[in-house]
């Protein structure tokens, strides 16, 4: 039997700052693209002398950094893999490169030949025979299809030689497509989601139009807000943390990045002490369960499902019929130190006389009321309207760096209150 281990978490960063963030919140590893070959090109991505910086900065402080390379490549492509591959050979060196062609791969082993590869879920990994075939290539860590079960997991890990990883989504944005190859924005509006630009069609609301009839909305079925087809919920199993250990996943992976730090933060943090709780004292985490999960609710999700964790889901357990988002707290801002002295770059309008929460790193929620701001002129301002303003504040405690400031967003408690009345 494989010894049972602690799993990593594993944390997106869209910027370099999102990056430092993740890693204070207690990733121990973080992914991200740079500004070619990967599929997010809408995020901020990485310049090389940022994935530079970024991998220096993780390394200090005892964490790993994942280029993702994974786009489905067309001839043109491949120039541009390689110059990306030559220069982070110059200048970056990763931990791992995450790739899903076997072009890019075979390219990345003949310039990149001491950087390992995780074969990422857009492969369409599902099956020991997969991962076994990986194997014979030198792979070490492969990235499960979303659409596997636990009970498939398991059957994969004892199939698979030990030192084989397997790294699964277990928490953000599920996409509709089987492992994430769709075609939807291509055909809708020529972006392509397999080279990293895609405009999320499937969250968009659909009515049926008959041809000789246009101007002439009908829902699909009888629904007064639309007919959402593809639209699912987000993916949490922070409550499933012993099944994902007993299923033999060795990475815990957060999807996110291009998501906000609060989501980051938030979801770093809770994921970080649940499965630290766990493998201290069982017990322990499932006192703190009611917690894990009001903490992951407190920055913009969709409802949660758990996926296909524990088999097909049906309509109901996993469609999402809305295009809106339940958005309980407000980000603000995180601190940042100059010179000693906390600053933040404002994201969200709020006043002095605010009460506001400050979250930490250790666990802590700090309930605060905003004393005083002042701007880079050293003049008092009442509010903070500009965003991106940078802000020296006063709230009563002493500030430390990567602090989070989050407001919560009482119209939507207020909503909430009201729709469970109804019900």
């Amino acid at each position: 039997m494989r010894e049972k281990k602690k799993p990593e978490l594993l944390m997106p960063a869209g910027s370099l700052e999102l990056l430092k963030t993740v890693i204070a919140y207690g990733a121990d590893a973080v992914y991200l693209g740079g500004e070619t070959m990967s599929l997010r090109a809408k995020a901020q991505n990485f310049t090389i002398p940022e994935i530079k910086e970024g991998i220096r900065y993780a390394h200090e402080h005892g964490a790993k950094v994942y280029v993702a390379a994974n786009i489905f490549a067309h001839n043109d492509d491949m120039k541009k893999a390689m110059k990306f591959f030559l220069l982070l050979k110059q200048s970056a060196l990763p931990d791992a490169l995450i790739i899903s062609d076997p072009g890019v791969y075979t390219l990345a082993k003949s310039l990149l030949p001491e950087v390992p590869v995780h074969i990422s879920t857009q492969a369409n990994n599902t099956n020991f025979g997969t991962y076994l075939f990986w194997y014979e290539q030198g792979v070490r860590r492969v990235v499960s299809a979303r659409e596997l079960s636990l009970q498939e997991l398991a059957g994969i890990r004892a199939q698979i030689p030990d030192d084989m990883e397997i790294e699964s989504f277990v928490h953000g944005a599920m996409c509709i497509s089987y492992s994430g190859r769709c075609l939807i924005s291509n055909f809708l509006t020529g972006r392509d989601a397999n080279q990293g630009a895609c405009t999320h069609p499937c969250r968009w609301r659909y009515h049926l139009v008959e041809e000789t009839r246009p101007g002439e909305y009908m829902p699909v079925f009888e629904d007064e807000r639309g007919t959402y087809l593809y639209n699912s919920k987000d993916l949490c199993m922070i409550d499933h943390i012993p099944d994902l250990v007993d299923a033999g996943i060795d990475s815990f992976k957060v999807e996110g990045r291009m998501k906000t730090a609060l989501y980051a933060a938030t979801v770093a943090r809770a994921y970080r002490m649940a499965i630290d709780d766990y493998f201290e004292d069982p017990e322990k985490y499932y006192r703190k369960l009611s917690w894990y999960k009001e903490e992951v609710n407190k920055c913009t999700t969709r409802d949660f499902c758990t996926g296909f964790y524990f088999g097909k889901p049906d309509e109901n357990s996993q469609i999402y019929g809305s295009n809106t988002y339940n958005q309980d707290y407000t980000y603000l801002g995180t601190i940042f130190m100059e010179e000693g002295r906390p600053f933040f770059l404002q994201k969200n309008k709020f006043s002095v006389g605010e009460e506001l929460e400050v979250m930490r790193p250790d666990g802590s929620n700090l309930p605060v009321v905003v004393k005083s701001l002042t701007d880079e002129n050293g003049n008092s301002v009442e509010s903070a309207p500009h965003p991106g303003q940078k802000l020296y504040p006063d709230l009563g405690i002493e500030l430390m760096e990567y602090d989070i400031l989050r407001r919560k967003n009482v119209a939507a408690e207020e909503k909430k209150k009201a729709a469970a009345e109804q019900s």
